[in-house]
């Protein structure tokens, strides 16, 4: 059973390595489907390139909480435009960053409202960064899901690093769990006590390449095909069987994103 990378970043820099050169080997690992993420309005252009090219890659439209002081009321016009590619399927990364603090609370918490609004109205999942926000990031996410329908789905935490408390909150609240490669870290135990308690079809797996390679590949820069370590970690953590864990990864993200047989690529 493939997998799917969630999230990666594959307009970043990887070491010479084109973008058909990460497909390729993430094909050869058994991962046969790539969410490309965008960051920003001024490269999402790149980022849609690269999901035109190949048929198993699709892509998110977004601005990172990092990007919220300079994107503009324009940006947000011109990401709308963007929802509406038919390879586009999730409004992301989005949300808070207070660790980092690139962009003030008071810019990340408006931006964050604002594109809330337009993945409500064009009707598409969300893809949610959150570091050391989770109050008010759990804040915004009820009044965010309170104006869904029924059956919408809300989106994903992605990189998952918070409390219990807030993994369950979200769960309530519709949305996914996605694990890094942060799973496999010696660190990283609180984060696997998260891992055994929440539910496997609400689990998602992802690379953030070319950030947070998992263990053996510590030390080099994150690719796609890494996303096989994590997942055989959570099986490994879930006392599972891997193709049981496999299947139910495949098949949240699938469901997450909206795809289908004629969409995600199937081996």
């Amino acid at each position: 059973m493939a997998l799917i990378d969630s999230h990666c970043h594959l307009n970043y820099e990887y070491e010479g390595k084109t973008a058909a050169d990460l497909v390729r080997e993430a094909g050869l690992a058994g991962v046969d489907t790539l969410i490309a993420i965008a960051t920003d309005v001024p490269t999402l252009p790149e980022v849609v390139a690269i999901s035109e090219a190949f048929p198993n890659v699709f892509h998110t439209a977004g601005i990172h909480p990092h990007e919220a002081a300079a994107a503009t009321d324009e940006h947000l016009v011109e990401l709308l435009g963007f929802t509406q590619h038919p390879k586009c399927k999730a409004v992301g990364e989005i949300g808070l960053d207070f660790y980092y603090n690139l962009s003030s609370q008071e810019i990340q918490i408006q931006r964050f409202g604002q594109l809330l609004d337009l993945a409500r109205e064009v009707k598409l999942p969300v893809v949610i960064h959150c570091r050391d926000a989770e109050k008010q990031m759990l804040s915004q996410l009820q009044t965010y899901c309170h104006g869904l329908s029924a059956d919408a789905v809300p989106g994903v935490i992605h990189c998952f690093t918070g409390s219990l408390e807030f993994g369950k909150a979200c769960l309530d609240l519709g949305f996914y769990i996605s694990f890094s490669g942060i799973l496999t870290f010696k660190t990283a135990e609180s984060l696997r006590e998260a891992a055994r308690a929440f539910p496997l079809d609400r689990l998602l797996v992802e690379t953030d390449s070319p950030y947070l390679a998992p263990v053996p590949f510590r030390g080099r820069k994150c690719e796609p095909s890494m996303v096989v370590s994590t997942a055989r970690r959570l099986a490994e953590i879930k006392g599972l069987p891997v193709d049981e864990v496999f299947e139910a990864l495949r098949r949240n993200t699938v469901t997450c994103f909206g795809l289908d047989s004629a969409t995600a690529v199937k081996t």
